[in-house]
C-alpha cells in the first residue's frame, strides 16, 4: 500500500488557491485538510496495522514522509504546517505513548480528529495539579496552530514538583481560545493563536510517556527535519513561479536573470540535499545520537539560509511586481519567511559547530 503522491500533486492548484483565500480573510484551510483526508494524508503516520501508511513510524518511511510533506508545503504552506504538527503529535505518542494511547488516538483520528503540537508557553505557562482521580491543569499556551480547530493537542504542562509531562488533550467547541496573536504577516491561514487549560481536568490515561520525555535527544530535535520538508516545499513553489513569471515578461534571456535563476535552483537543491540528509540520519538508529543532533541542526541552518535566499533573489528578479498583494509570489514570500523562523537558530548552529569542531563528519 503506498499513497497517493500524484493525487496530492494534482490537488495542488486548488490547495493553492485556498491559501491565497485564507491569507485575505484569516480563514482556515477546511477544503485543504478535508482533501488530505480523503488521500489518507490525516492517517499516514499512523501504522499499516492502525490503518495508515506507516509514514515516520515504521523502518524506512522517511522519504515518504518527507514527499508527502513536501508537496503539502508546496501548495499550501500554512496547510504544511499544519500537518507536520499532526505527523509530530502522532509522533511522539508512537515514541513514548502506551499502545492503548496510540490505537486511542488513532480511532479519533480516523473520525476526523486534528493533532497538533501546543508546547509554547506564555508568562502563564500550564501546569497540573492533582486533584482526587484526575489532574487539574493551569495556564495556557501561545503560539499555537489551529488553536479553534485541533482536537487533540499534545501539550506539555509542569507538575507540582517542577518536572515536565506532555499530555494529549481532548478539547471540542467549547474551549477558552483565539486565533489572534496580535496580526501576523504570514502563515495566516494556520489559525495561530492561544488557548487557556485552566478550569480543564484530564486523567491520568492523558498523560504520555514519562517526566522529560518531550526533550530527550536525539528525538526532540532530529524531528526538526519534518518541518524543513514543508520549508522545502514552498522553496520549490517560489523557485518555479519565479522562473515562469521571467519567462513571461520575457526577462529570462537577461544574463543577470539567469544568474539569479541558476542561484535560486542551487538554493532549493541545497535545501532539498540537507533535508533528504537529515530525514535518512532521523531514522538511523545506529548513527550516534549527538552526531545525529548536530547534523539535524546544521540542515535547519541550511534549510533557513536556501529560502532566505531564495526570497531576496525573487525580489531582486521580479522586482516590485513581487510585491503586490496581487502576485501569488508575495503571498508566499510571507508564508515562507515567516515558517523559517524557527527557534534558537544561533544556539542550534553554535551547538552544530561545538560538535563537528572535535569530529569528524560521518561519510555514512
Amino acid at each position: 500500500m503506498t499513497f497517493p503522491f500524484e493525487s496530492l500533486r494534482a490537488s495542488q492548484p486548488e490547495l493553492e488557491e485556498e491559501a491565497s483565500a485564507n491569507d485575505r480573510d484569516g480563514g482556515f484551510p477546511i477544503a485543504g485538510l478535508a482533501r488530505l483526508r480523503s488521500l489518507g494524508g490525516m492517517s499516514a503516520a499512523l501504522p499499516q496495522a492502525l490503518g495508515g501508511f506507516g509514514l515516520g513510524t515504521e523502518p524506512k518511511s522517511s522519504t515518504d514522509l518527507m514527499r508527502l510533506l513536501r508537496l503539502t508545503g508546496e501548495g499550501n504552506l500554512s496547510l504544511g504546517r499544519l500537518l507536520e504538527g499532526h505527523v509530530n503529535a502522532i509522533r511522539l505518542v508512537f515514541r513514548y505513548g502506551s499502545a492503548g494511547q496510540l490505537h486511542r488516538l488513532a480511532a479519533a483520528i480516523h473520525d476526523g480528529a486534528l493533532a497538533g503540537i501546543w508546547v509554547t508557553e506564555t508568562t502563564n505557562g500550564v501546569r497540573m495539579t492533582r486533584v482526587g482521580s484526575t489532574y487539574a491543569l493551569h495556564g495556557e499556551k501561545m503560539f499555537a496552530s489551529g488553536a479553534l480547530h485541533v482536537t487533540r493537542p499534545l501539550i506539555t504542562a509542569e507538575t507540582t514538583t517542577g518536572e515536565t509531562r506532555m499530555l494529549v488533550v481532548p478539547l471540542d467547541a467549547a474551549r477558552k481560545a483565539t486565533e489572534s496573536i496580535g496580526g501576523l504577516c504570514g502563515m495566516r491561514g494556520a489559525g495561530t493563536g492561544a488557548c487557556d487549560f485552566s478550569g480543564m481536568h484530564v486523567t491520568p490515561d492523558a498523560l504520555v510517556g514519562q517526566a522529560g520525555d518531550y526533550l530527550r535527544q536525539p528525538e526532540f530535535s532530529v524531528g526538526a527535519w519534518r518541518g524543513m520538508a514543508v520549508a522545502l516545499g514552498g522553496i520549490d513553489r517560489l523557485v518555479t513561479l519565479f522562473r515562469k513569471q521571467l519567462v513571461a515578461r520575457g526577462r529570462e534571456t537577461c544574463p543577470a536573470q539567469k544568474d539569479r535563476i541558476g542561484l535560486a535552483l542551487i538554493a532549493k537543491e541545497t535545501a532539498a540535499l540537507w533535508t533528504s540528509r537529515a530525514a535518512r540520519v532521523a531514522e538511523d538508529a545506529a548513527l550516534d545520537p549527538d552526531e545525529a543532533v548536530a547534523i539535524v541542526n546544521l540542515a535547519r541552518i541550511a534549510v533557513e539560509r536556501a529560502g532566505l535566499d531564495v526570497i531576496e533573489l525573487v525580489q531582486r528578479g521580479l522586482g516590485l511586481s513581487a510585491f503586490v498583494k496581487t502576485n501569488v509570489v508575495e503571498r508566499i514570500m510571507r508564508d515562507l519567511a515567516t515558517y523559517l523562523r524557527q527557534p534558537a537558530p544561533d544556539e542550534t548552529l553554535a551547538e552544530a559547530a561545538t560538535y563537528f569542531t572535535h569530529n569528524e563528519f560521518s561519510r555514512a
